[in-house]
């Protein structure tokens, strides 16, 4: 479905991390993970590129996405959006989707990947799902972790959803994880992981290491779903 809309709301999710919220049709419909395709006008020519929707389907009074700001050029036209601005955004796209189908999922996110598993976490968490989930969750420091009041409160209210942070670059009253996630961290966050399936989203690189890591542990390849990007 292609549509225009306005931006509804801009949020500050850290020092260089933006959520941009638009007006969302009522006849508009998606799954928790997918993405969007968003067309602004940049020096009077259209220019298109994708985002993954941070926004989960039970938010009905908007459709949302996060995005790193890189400077890049769209980067920099996102930025310049003020509310009321006209877009345009062709969605819903990807199979990278969550509609309560497993009994267990683990979600393995690296940076700005947060997005989807955000909408997943949302998701589960609106419609009070018995799906045990797991989000394993890394960042280089403190100040790049996205959503992480949300997070945090989801948590609390959800019992079935569990939050493990681990940062690259921590200071030294950190108490969480430290370094890029590893095998012993899912094999003691997640006894049952065999049993479970899962979500990963990230930087290529991060993406294809997850993998690797996941199939020397043993889980079987279709129980891995994958959904890399890179900043724009």
């Amino acid at each position: 479905m292609m549509f225009e809309t306005e931006v509804k709301q801009i949020i500050k999710r850290t020092y260089n991390v933006k959520s941009f919220r638009f007006n969302r049709s009522q006849s508009f419909n998606y799954k928790a993970g997918q993405f969007m395709f968003l067309t602004l006008n940049i020096k009077g020519e259209e220019a298109k590129k994708p985002f993954s929707i941070s926004s989960s389907p039970t938010e009905k009074e908007f459709i949302e996405f996060t995005k790193k700001l890189t400077g890049h050029e769209f980067s920099n036209a996102l930025e310049s959006l003020e509310v009321g601005d006209r877009v345009k955004i062709d969605a819903p796209y990807g199979n990278f989707i969550f509609e309560g189908q497993y009994d267990g999922i683990v979600l393995l996110s690296g940076g700005i990947g947060i997005t989807p598993l955000r909408s997943i976490c949302r998701y589960c968490s609106d419609l009070k799902l018995a799906t045990k989930i797991t989000l394993i969750y890394g960042n280089h420091t403190e100040a790049d972790i996205a959503f992480r009041e949300e997070l945090g409160e989801m948590q609390q209210k959800n019992p079935n959803l569990k939050v493990i942070l681990t940062l690259d670059e921590p200071k030294e009253k950190w108490v969480g994880y430290k370094g890029v996630i590893t095998g012993e961290m899912v094999n003691k966050e997640v006894p049952d992981y065999l049993n479970r399936v899962f979500y990963i989203c990230g930087p290529s690189i991060m993406v294809n290491a997850m993998e690797d890591l996941l199939l020397k542990l043993n889980v079987d390849s279709t129980k891995i779903k994958k959904e890399s990007f890179q900043g724009y």
